[in-house]
């Protein structure tokens, strides 16, 4: 036990040197011309360097606004409550291109007959089988369940099922919701990343990396290193960049780790501001209807 706490604690002392290295030697992981600097980035993309330096500043921060200033933790939500809206409102647009071209699929394939759809974009030409069309409305619901998920959270538009939290009061509900990000969402999250992280290169380069690869390791796999994009599909002509579907599984890891964190900075202002402070600069969508927006409010708990 002692044994750990000093790695904790070694781990937490050397992240601002971690972060430092990091910043002044951007070419060491960011230049991908060299295979090496590619396994420097997927190694410290889910080590336990780079697990310290996130919440090391995740305790730097919430250590500055309880004790000096809570005006830095709300800028944080804020910035972090935005991105997800704006990456979410952005996103959902893909669920539209998924209905209009479901409709245009059934069209030329039951009416028309057409075997393939090609489209000519600025001179350009992507000709794919209607079958490979059809495979593809599969990406945009993974898109929107990948990216709106933080967008719906913040508009506390997720489903919601409690015997005990709507009957408590308002401290005790922010209680419930700082323990609830700090032991379930972002061990939970951290987990489903690290995992999500090394199945996502495993189909987009060889040779094949591993959580347990140390970096001596992969760099000395760098000699051997290419892009090999995952390009098989389901079917001969169906859909065939299913690697999207893996870089959207560690965006939708982020996009819950950055709520999860913006979660209990808010929830632990409202807790200390009081029930007044519930939904202080919070950017909701409107359906323009008052009395669907009130009872939009009630069920999603933010008055």
């Amino acid at each position: 036990m002692i044994d750990f706490i000093v790695w904790v604690l070694q781990n937490i002392a050397l992240a601002p040197y971690h972060l430092f290295l990091a910043i002044t030697n951007p070419g060491d992981w960011l230049n991908w011309s060299n295979p090496e600097a590619v396994m420097r980035f997927i190694y410290y993309g889910a080590s336990v360097e780079f697990f310290f330096v996130v919440m090391t500043a995740f305790a730097v921060i919430s250590a500055l606004g309880m004790a000096w200033k809570r005006e830095i933790l709300w800028t944080c939500v804020r910035v972090l409550e935005a991105f997800a809206n704006g990456v979410g409102r952005f996103a959902a647009w893909a669920g539209l291109l998924m209905v209009l071209q479901q409709v245009m699929i059934v069209f030329l394939q039951r009416i028309f007959r057409v075997a393939e759809i090609q489209l000519g974009p600025l001179g350009t030409a992507f000709s794919q089988d209607l079958s490979w069309w059809g495979e593809e409305l599969k990406l945009y619901n993974a898109i929107v369940v990948c990216l709106c998920v933080s967008y719906t959270f913040v508009q506390g538009s997720h489903v919601r099922v409690d015997l005990v939290y709507s009957a408590v009061s308002h401290r005790t509900r922010r209680v419930i919701d700082m323990f609830g990000s700090l032991f379930f969402m972002i061990p939970a999250i951290t987990i489903t990343y690290l995992y999500a992280w090394f199945f996502m290169w495993r189909h987009l380069m060889t040779p094949t990396v591993t959580a347990t690869s140390d970096l001596d390791r992969m760099l000395m796999q760098a000699r051997i290193f290419r892009w090999n994009v995952e390009t098989i599909g389901f079917s001969p002509n169906g859909f065939n960049a299913y690697f999207l579907f893996k870089i959207l599984i560690v965006a939708f890891c982020v996009m819950v780790f950055l709520q999860a964190i913006a979660f209990f900075w808010r929830s632990y202002l409202e807790w200390i501001e009081g029930e007044d402070s519930a939904g202080k600069y919070a950017d909701y969508d409107t359906t323009g209807d008052e009395a669907e927006d009130l009872e939009h409010a009630i069920h999603s708990g933010s008055t």
